[in-house]
């Protein structure tokens, strides 16, 4: 049975080297922030940092964006643009040859109203034609169609009494037109009413409305 010192009171171990200070804890310095608060404060400065440069990235990709939206439009209309360009040279380059076949579409057309478009001579003016057709040479000008100085050329005037307005009565040579583009007017003999005759017929309207009222208009069946 051991006994107890009178008036010795326990401490706890100390390392050697340290100061019974050093075993005690140490209270936190009066006014300090909690180190809980201090990684919520920096959790939320590095939030607002972020969303500052992912605002700043949007912003970027917008103006990218409409930069290559723009860019995309002009493309878009350079190509329209040398398209059309494209295919107005070709039609122009197109209407010129056929332009420099005119006269030997003409020969053609002259020896066919005589007769003479036979053997070999035939098989090559029918050719030149088909050749001409498919390159979209269309021909116009009718015999009895009215008279339009748009695509026709009178080269013959006259007068008609069975005519009631400016007709064209022959076709001296046939026009050409290659697609909207007139390459040359319908060359025609035109006729016009006789000096008076339509003074005539309206007086002879005239007379004849008289009658009917006269008489108490036609008779009904």
């Amino acid at each position: 049975m051991t006994e107890e010192t009178p008036g010795f009171d326990e401490k706890p171990d100390v390392p050697s080297g340290a100061t019974p200070d050093d075993a005690e804890p140490k209270a936190a310095p009066e006014g300090a922030a909690p180190a809980g608060d201090e990684s919520a404060a920096q959790a939320q400065a590095q939030l607002a940092g972020l969303t500052a440069q992912l605002d700043q990235v949007r912003t970027a990709l917008s103006e990218r964006t409409a930069d290559l939206q723009r860019l995309q439009a002009e493309y878009q209309n350079y190509r329209r643009r040398v398209e059309r360009d494209r295919i107005a040279v070709k039609e122009v380059a197109i209407a010129n040859l056929l332009t420099e076949l005119l006269p030997v579409l003409d020969d053609i057309g002259r020896a066919r109203d005589h007769g003479e478009l036979v053997g070999g001579f035939k098989s090559v003016g029918e050719s030149l034609e088909s050749v001409a057709a498919k390159l979209g040479l269309q021909t116009f000008g009718k015999e009895g169609e009215p008279f339009d100085p748009m695509i026709h050329e009178a080269l013959m005037h006259s007068y008609a009494p069975d005519v009631t307005e400016t007709t064209c009565v022959a076709i001296l040579q046939p026009g050409y037109r290659f697609g909207e583009r007139t390459i040359r007017p319908a060359r025609v003999a035109v006729a016009e009413p006789q000096p008076g005759a339509q003074a005539a017929k309206s007086e002879d309207t005239a007379d004849e409305a008289a009658d009917d009222k006269e008489s108490g208009g036609p008779d009904e069946g």
